[in-house]
């Protein structure tokens, strides 16, 4: 269940941009997750807009829901460092009273349909041809939901985190989150 929080602000800064600066801090924050086998962290961002494609954003606050003994020991680790003069962070505090909760979660779409194709000629042998009958343009998806640009340090290809708010519940549902902080069940309390 998570009863306490940690707002982590991203500073203004004229070298990066707000997106950039929350890139690297996500980026930053599923590290940890992971190394810590964390699966008791939840994320939030409480500015997200939806706007046209070219202006969505996620805003310049993350917050961390957790337990406050789960929070303190993740902000025992030196996950941070290198970003510490782009943010500032609160102290762990507690849910306000009377808070509602929502899921935060991963979206995941068909974007390209280009690397979809070669996907499909490398899997099944296909041609050119055979791969453009299969999948044809209109699979592609343009989403329209705030993200945050990140790079896999698996493939070191870069990709998109795109971030769905869920809708306002009034009680909270427990559970786990994923090494992002996200879940398409668990809820965050949402304030």
């Amino acid at each position: 269940m998570t009863t306490h929080y940690i707002d982590i602000a991203l500073r203004p800064d004229p070298e990066f941009s707000p997106a950039h600066l929350l890139g690297a801090l996500v980026a930053k924050l599923h590290r940890a997750l992971v190394q810590g086998q964390t699966s008791d962290i939840g994320v939030s961002y409480p500015q997200h807009v939806s706007q046209p494609a070219s202006r969505r954003s996620l805003g310049t606050l993350l917050r961390l829901h957790g337990t406050a003994s789960a929070l303190a020991r993740l902000m025992g680790q030196d996950w941070l460092t290198g970003m510490r003069d782009h943010i500032a962070c609160t102290d762990i505090q507690p849910v306000p009273d009377g808070a509602r909760h929502r899921t935060v979660r991963r979206r995941q779409f068909k974007t390209n349909v280009e690397r979809l194709r070669r996907r499909r000629m490398q899997r099944h042998a296909e041609t050119p041809e055979q791969a453009t009958a299969a999948i044809p343009e209109d699979v592609e998806r343009r989403p329209d939901l705030p993200f945050v640009q990140l790079r896999s340090s698996s493939t070191g290809q870069s990709f998109c985190l795109y971030i769905e708010h869920g809708a306002l519940q009034e009680t909270p549902v427990p559970g786990a989150f994923n090494a992002y902080g996200l879940s398409h069940g668990t809820t965050v309390p949402w304030f």
